[in-house]
């Protein structure tokens, strides 16, 4: 390992530097300096180097052909990706080579395949993987999980999720090329959901999508899908880069329902609307920083050696219902899923919760929602 386990804090190198690491991820190690530390900024883009470099104060910069080289001499314990999702597969196994650590951004790959040989690189160079998902950390969401196990909403029966936001001409979301796609890019937020409200993995699943209009070169624009879980739960959820944002969803059981508003974004406050014998409770989550839970947390299980929650196999379990989505919507047919397991699923005493940060003005790299 290029740093021993034992040292206070995990030594990070973010690689990649578009929108979310600039607005979100590398604000965040202001409130995970109890265990964690960025020591190194890889980026294709020399001026997003040279800014960011000077902006946190990091020694360590490199593009992608001297990713190797960075980690090596930063004395990296562990890489955050934060590339487009057709690159995920390649870096998380050049840094599992070298011994380093791999907290990966979502989805995880765009093939079971990729995702299957991620985990197997992983596990065979001794390192961890994590996949970030930034909710299974975040209040509002896991007191959702927890008011389900509670029984206060009964048998869980039926969960309708939308997701859409106008995404920007020319964002690498539009490109086939770089697994670009509302399936790809918003789906594994309502799957996730779905599955770590159910505690369960679906068994079939259907898709309808188009393609949407000329800043979409052959991705999907649009999708709605439906997902039969077992014991008669179904999901059902809209996402869309070409419709006006949205970020909601409701669980509806047998003895109540609940509505959970900008329940997948970050930058905002959360709410929630329970409603339960015909009478409705609201309550509000404040707005967080979503990101430092995330490196505080893995960062836990780099130093205590644990496995982290959301594995590979998290990863792996979501990309597999994408797939078949694609893959129906290609076909016009369901699709079965074959049985899956996944024993540990999030719960509340992951709660890690800190303020929000002031995101500061991007170098380079624009929203990739319009307007």
């Amino acid at each position: 390992m290029a740093q021993q386990e034992t040292s206070r804090r995990v030594r990070y190198a973010v690689v990649g530097a578009g929108n979310l690491t600039q607005v979100a991820i590398l604000p965040a190690f202001q409130h995970a300096e109890e265990n964690s530390e960025l020591v190194a900024i890889i980026s294709s883009d020399k001026e997003k180097r040279d800014v960011l470099q000077r902006q946190y104060g990091v020694e360590h910069v490199g593009d992608y052909g001297e990713y190797e080289q960075v980690l090596r001499e930063s004395r990296a314990d562990a890489v955050y990706i934060v590339l487009p999702n057709t690159m995920h597969r390649g870096f998380t196994e050049r840094a599992a080579r070298v011994g380093v650590h791999v907290l990966c951004e979502k989805p995880m790959a765009t093939s079971v395949e990729d995702c299957e040989a991620m985990i197997r690189v992983t596990n065979d160079n001794d390192v961890k993987l994590m996949i970030a998902y930034r909710l299974h950390f975040e209040e509002a969401n896991l007191q959702a999980i927890e008011l389900v196990r509670s029984g206060r909403l009964g048998d869980p029966r039926m969960l309708s999720a939308v997701l859409t936001q106008q995404v920007r001409e020319g964002d690498i979301r539009t490109n086939t090329g770089l697994g670009g796609g509302a399936l790809l890019d918003e789906g594994p937020y309502p799957i996730n959901a779905a599955r770590y409200l159910f505690r369960d993995e679906p068994r079939e699943v259907f898709a309808y999508t188009s393609g949407g209009d000329s800043r979409f070169h052959g991705v999907d624009a649009t999708a709605f899908a439906l997902m039969r879980f077992p014991n008669g739960r179904v999901a059902q959820f809209g996402i869309s880069h070409e419709a006006s944002a949205v970020s909601s969803y409701r669980l509806v059981g047998t003895e109540g329902d609940l509505l959970v508003q900008h329940g997948f974004g970050y930058g905002t406050d959360i709410e929630h609307a329970l409603t339960v014998g015909g009478k409705t409770q609201t309550r509000t989550f404040k707005n967080s920083d979503q990101f430092a839970p995330e490196l505080i947390y893995f960062s836990r299980c780099v130093l205590e050696d644990r496995e982290p929650e959301p594995n590979g196999i998290e990863g792996l379990a979501d990309v597999r219902v994408i797939v078949a989505l694609q893959e129906s919507a290609r076909t016009g047919r369901p699709v079965k899923l074959a049985p899956f397991e996944k024993p540990k699923r999030p719960t509340l005493e992951q709660l890690i919760v800190k303020p929000a940060v002031e995101p500061p003005e991007p170098v380079n790299a624009p929203a990739p929602a319009q307007g």
